[in-house]
């Protein structure tokens, strides 16, 4: 996939449907920075009491981790590819505005799993959201899911990419063009 040396790149789908796994196979591309709430939740981790359930510390994880996004855009010269699983509006909405605010192309990477396929890979890595709050990930991510199919690109987005879980099985290469 080519991409800008100004972009910002935001891997998004379903919580379980392997957008971390996708991040860490991610080749190509120096100088790519490289942001996952996993990052923020593994340092808090350490310093917060062991038998603290993550769910009083989730709130600011995310916090922290957007916050990150925004100051890699402002502060960082290459592109910028970060991990949210962007079903909500709102959030690919504050998404754009990170990029628009720092001059950054957006682009739209969405990784499509079937709910069996995420609720599996919920359970391989032992992260396990609530049934309520992935029924609504799984209701907003297939909206989504079926306007991409049909053609669509979502407001702001410079451009959208659509992968399956064995599409990027083994990876995605980024190419950096100036």
């Amino acid at each position: 996939m080519r991409i800008g040396r100004r972009s910002l790149v935001v891997l998004a789908g379903l919580p379980g449907a392997g957008k971390s796994t996708m991040l860490r196979k991610l080749r190509g591309g120096t100088g790519v920075s490289t942001l996952d709430s996993e990052q923020v939740r593994t340092r808090l981790r350490k310093v917060l009491p062991t038998r603290l359930p993550y769910r009083y510390y989730r709130p600011v994880v995310h916090l922290v981790h957007r916050t990150r996004i925004a100051w890699f855009c402002l502060r960082t010269r290459g592109p910028v590819v970060a991990h949210e699983p962007a079903t909500r509006a709102t959030t690919r909405a504050m998404l754009l505005l990170f990029g628009w605010l720092t001059g950054r192309q957006r682009v739209l990477v969405w990784l499509h799993a079937d709910p069996r396929e995420a609720l599996a890979g919920q359970q391989e890595r032992g992260r396990l959201i609530r049934p309520t709050s992935f029924l609504r990930h799984v209701q907003r991510a297939d909206r989504m899911h079926q306007k991409l199919r049909g053609g669509g690109t979502p407001y702001g987005w410079h451009r959208v990419h659509l992968f399956t879980r064995d599409q990027v099985e083994d990876g995605l290469r980024l190419d950096v063009v100036a």
